[in-house]
């Protein structure tokens, strides 16, 4: 207890500023929208995290030490055994006094990505929320997502659940575990957006509290997910990340989304005019129905030529998936990077459009496997639809080029949905040679996709097919056009 009239070591958190209110605090204006953000802000995509007053006012950042704060509950992180030695927990331990020690030993553990609540004894918060963060191996990313979302989401409930008004919440994903800081501290923004959305009218305030190295992390990504203006949020609308989860910001992993239908045998619709067949194909789609035979001998066959198109159809499906587990599990973010590669609008019939730039591959510098699992990773949920692809080969050097035997091995392996459901491919400020090279390679390599190529010099010819606010094209791209075939219409760019 702290002496008659002596000053607390204890913050109340009514003291410290709000989000909202820290906005042009120490010179953290909103940031000017230079001439490509102004044009991506035009654009008709809706920010998925709008600017929320009521939700910023909840949310507060605070340097400093989380055991030191007069919340209704903080929040320590520790390992399985709840003895983990770390600067946040052995905080809360110090001030708690070692009644807290005594009854975590009654639990006998936590398991990763759970939540456990015991009394605050000594500190001013009444309750503390115990949590074990997971290990995070590149491999196993998915898994450590998933857990890390379990983490916060659990937090929030059990404060809602036990009608708290306030929580402090620590960096759950601590040093000794491994996980990259700005990757742990987007989950953290999005599970917490989520929940104060959906479930948080009861919950006054949610405190953050970081040391001076994640403060930096925290202030750089809290404007994606809490905008403190509109200006702000069409400011930082180009930097949200393209996965952000679903309704309650959990990871989606399409794998694991189990469809049933009230009887496995039958379709949805009802229609009588399918056939027999399109009816057959629908018998014995369930795990059990699907039991295979000796896969080696299946192998063996396939080399001597003797498997049925069905049964080698569904090798080829079995080697994609183990493509699109090894996607999904590796660590592509330098790949990612590059902006070789991404989703933007949809064209005049309402498809997909990706783009591909030529100028950002630097083929001789990257390890080509991972850009094919990228390539197949990005891909594979944009491919169930009719989709067209924008390749600007502008400025491509030699070092830039693809290798044909890359291309055919990436054809071969790719999903047969990539090459039924591609629609076209707009070939963008292509050279005589590349279109010798294209002419040759769809002609001699691949089936089925020369009728689809579509060479087009200029951008104006490409706006007839997509509308310029429906597509981002880069500067450099925007800029060669200028030169070469004159100015476009301001209203007839876009920029990345």
């Amino acid at each position: 207890m702290d002496p008659l009239g002596a000053r607390s070591q204890f913050i109340d958190i009514q003291t410290l500023p709000t989000w909202q209110q820290q906005l042009g605090e120490d010179g953290e204006d909103t940031p000017k929208l230079d001439q490509s953000d102004s044009l991506l802000s035009q654009q008709s995509f809706p920010s998925p995290f709008p600017y929320r007053p009521d939700i910023n006012r909840k949310i507060i950042l605070f340097a400093g030490d989380v055991a030191l704060l007069n919340c209704t509950a903080i929040v320590n992180t520790s390992n399985e055994m709840l003895t983990d030695k770390n600067p946040v927990s052995d905080s809360i331990h110090q001030y708690a006094g070692p009644e807290l020690r005594d009854e975590l030993l009654r639990f006998k553990g936590c398991r990763t990505g759970e939540a456990k609540l015991t009394k605050g004894f000594n500190l001013a918060a009444r309750f503390i929320i115990h949590t074990v963060g997971p290990k995070y191996k590149a491999k196993y990313r998915t898994a450590a997502e998933s857990s890390l979302y379990s983490c916060y989401r659990n937090i929030m409930q059990l404060a809602v659940e036990k009608s708290m008004s306030s929580v402090g919440i620590c960096v759950v994903s601590t040093t000794k575990r491994g996980y990259p800081l700005e990757d742990a501290t987007h989950i953290a923004f999005r599970t917490v957006r989520r929940f104060l959305e959906n479930h948080g009218n009861s919950l006054e305030a949610v405190v953050f509290a970081v040391s001076e190295t994640e403060e930096l992390v925290f202030k750089k990504l809290l404007p994606l997910y809490y905008p403190r203006s509109e200006e702000e949020e069409k400011a930082f609308l180009p930097l949200i990340p393209a996965d952000i989860g679903n309704s309650e910001g959990e990871p989606v992993v399409p794998e694991r989304q189990i469809r049933i239908a009230e009887k496995p045998g039958t379709l949805e619709d009802d229609s009588e005019e399918e056939s027999l067949e399109s009816d057959l194909g629908q018998v014995g789609t369930h795990a059990f129905a699907r039991m295979e035979g000796d896969v080696d001998k299946q192998r063996k066959q396939i080399l001597q030529g003797q498997m049925s198109e069905a049964a080698i159809q569904k090798q080829h499906q079995r080697n994609y998936h183990r493509w699109l587990c090894r996607a999904r599990a590796e660590d592509l973010s330098d790949i990612a990077a590059l902006k070789a590669l991404y989703q933007t609008g949809v064209d005049m019939c309402g498809r997909t459009v990706m783009v591909v730039v030529g100028r950002n591959i630097p083929v001789t510098l990257i390890d080509i496997e991972k850009a094919l699992l990228y390539f197949i990773h990005v891909m594979d949920h944009i491919t169930v639809k009719e989709y067209v692809m924008v390749y600007f080969h502008t400025l491509t050097a030699e070092h830039n080029h693809l290798d044909p035997h890359f291309l055919k091995n990436l054809f071969d392996i790719v999903d047969t949905k990539f090459k039924k459901n591609l629609k076209a491919f707009y070939f963008v400020h292509p050279t005589f040679r590349s279109k010798v090279s294209t002419w040759f390679f769809t002609t001699f390599s691949v089936s089925g996709i020369k009728d689809k190529v579509r060479y087009l010099d200029n951008l104006q010819q490409l706006f007839t097919c997509i509308k310029p606010e429906q597509i981002d094209i880069p500067p450099f791209v925007l800029e060669y056009d200028t030169r070469i075939n004159g100015p476009q219409n301001p209203s007839q760019s876009s920029g990345l």
